[in-house]
């Protein structure tokens, strides 16, 4: 049967979506979701830590750090085609600092500067890498403008490694796929209170809170030996909540059950609340089982204590404003 009613694919100038580079894309690709979509693009977990950060004589566009390395990852974008200027930037940032991932975006790469990034990659130390990533816009119809990033340059190797990574076969990729299979079927077994989660090989996991610009996270980190359990909060609905908490420490402990940490990070709009698990050997799954108890109370609590208080928080202060 023929196919009716189809749509047609309709490429989108990315002036359209963006006028200008630093007040428009820029705080676009620093946030959260599309951070992931980049990512997912090139095989690499993204934790954002600033924009516009000074390295050298030069302000990278964004700064990130891969949670799974501890390493550096520097994002220099640009809305036109590149250009010789963005080439010195990030050969700058190389030169500045011992290991780095620099991921450098523009709609159009010119032939020389894509064999430039093949050129990088092939005769710079493994601890730099470059990516090359062209972006580009599509729509159907009236429909949502949609981004894709296609890799036009990356280091040696990096297809065959992201396979691995992204099917869990790397031996990183195995050991975070143990890990929360595992807290997985703990939590089932116990009938810990809270919604269920698919494992896969990440470093974080994120539980839905119910409510709106409020996120829970879990992350699985081994070069800190310690889980991470995060309440975030972003956006002026929510990041008064957090403020109010802070100066609270008492209505605070109430979401895990336990003193919390606080941070703050003006420069994209978010803050968490977060709890760290005792140090232990996360390469050892003799050590999960205890892990396992401590994140089923701390979820317990969260659940069953901590989100009816952000939610009378949430509540308190917009009927106060």
């Amino acid at each position: 049967m023929a196919a009716k009613n189809l749509g047609r694919l309709e490429k989108v100038s990315l002036r359209e979506a963006w006028s200008n580079e630093a007040s428009d894309f820029t705080p676009w690709l620093a946030e959260d979701e599309n951070l992931k979509l980049l990512g997912e693009a090139i095989g690499l977990d993204l934790e954002l830590e600033a924009k516009e950060k000074q390295v050298g004589p030069f302000r990278a566009d964004i700064l990130c750090k891969d949670p799974a390395t501890d390493g550096w990852v520097l994002i220099e974008n640009q809305l036109e085609r590149t250009n010789h200027t963005h080439l010195g930037q990030i050969l700058t940032y190389a030169a500045g600092l011992e290991a780095v991932t620099i991921i450098w975006i523009a709609p159009e790469f010119t032939e020389e500067h894509r064999a430039t990034l093949d050129w990088l990659n092939e005769h710079t130390t493994e601890k730099i890498n470059f990516f090359g990533l062209e972006v580009e816009l599509w729509r159907i119809g009236d429909s949502l403008c949609a981004p894709k990033f296609n890799v036009v340059s990356k280091p040696n190797e990096w297809s065959r490694e992201v396979q691995q990574a992204a099917s869990g076969t790397s031996e990183v990729g195995e050991l975070r796929q143990g890990f929360w299979t595992g807290l997985s079927r703990y939590l089932d077994e116990q009938k810990i209170k809270g919604p269920r989660f698919n494992p896969k090989p990440t470093y974080w996991i994120r539980l839905p809170s119910g409510i709106q610009h409020v996120g829970f996270e879990m992350k699985f980190v081994p070069r800190r030996e310690c889980v991470d359990l995060e309440v975030w909060f972003w956006r002026a609905a929510s990041l008064p909540v957090w403020a109010d908490l802070n100066a609270d420490p008492a209505a605070a402990q109430r979401l895990f059950g336990v003193p919390a940490s606080f941070e703050e990070r003006p420069e994209v709009s978010r803050a968490r609340i977060y709890v760290t698990s005792p140090t232990t050997n996360l390469q050892d799954d003799a050590t999960w089982p205890g892990l396992y108890r401590w994140i089923g109370e701390r979820l317990s609590t969260l659940f069953a204590d901590g989100v009816p208080l952000l939610r009378n928080r949430i509540d308190a202060l917009r009927t106060s404003g």
